[in-house]
């Protein structure tokens, strides 16, 4: 058996969006929450990387696509240390971490179950309260929830 390294090689990214340091636990809800389930553009995810910063990562490639900043803000909600790098003719032109907006529309589920949110066809809405842990309270019923407990709709 050969002793030399081998490994896969990804093709370079020409134009799009690369979504970095994602802890490897959060990286199908990040997927989720960006919709890329329905995407027809070319998407390479890698899940388990090594990681200096937090030990084992995920990384999402999205080729031709370019997402609203308060779509990759969202992220932040499962993501907080995430780093955002768009790139155009193969080179990195913005590099950025995901903050987390004051209000979140739509992607959050409401987990009191007499929630309207729960009972009525309507959007959840949720008020960040802590922005370092990652806390947030539903506008309707006033229930709190931690980053742990948050469950994407």
């Amino acid at each position: 058996m050969n002793d030399e390294k081998k490994e896969l090689k990804v093709a370079a990214l020409e134009n799009g969006t690369v979504i970095d340091h994602i802890p490897s636990s959060q990286l199908f809800k990040v997927v989720s929450i960006l919709g890329l389930e329905n995407c027809t553009n070319s998407i390479t995810i890698g899940n388990n990387l090594a990681s200096k910063k937090i030990g084992k990562k995920g990384i999402i490639k999205v080729a031709d696509r370019f997402f609203k900043e308060e779509d990759l803000n969202k992220i932040a909600l499962v993501a907080p240390a995430a780093q955002i790098n768009i790139i155009r003719d193969y080179q990195v032109i913005e590099k950025r971490k995901v903050s987390l907006p004051d209000i979140v529309h739509g992607i959050i589920r409401c987990g009191n179950p007499k929630c309207i949110t729960n009972n009525e066809p309507m959007e959840t809405i949720f008020h960040v309260t802590d922005k370092i842990d990652v806390q947030v309270r539903c506008h309707y019923c006033e229930r709190s929830v931690t980053k742990e407990e948050i469950e994407i709709c």
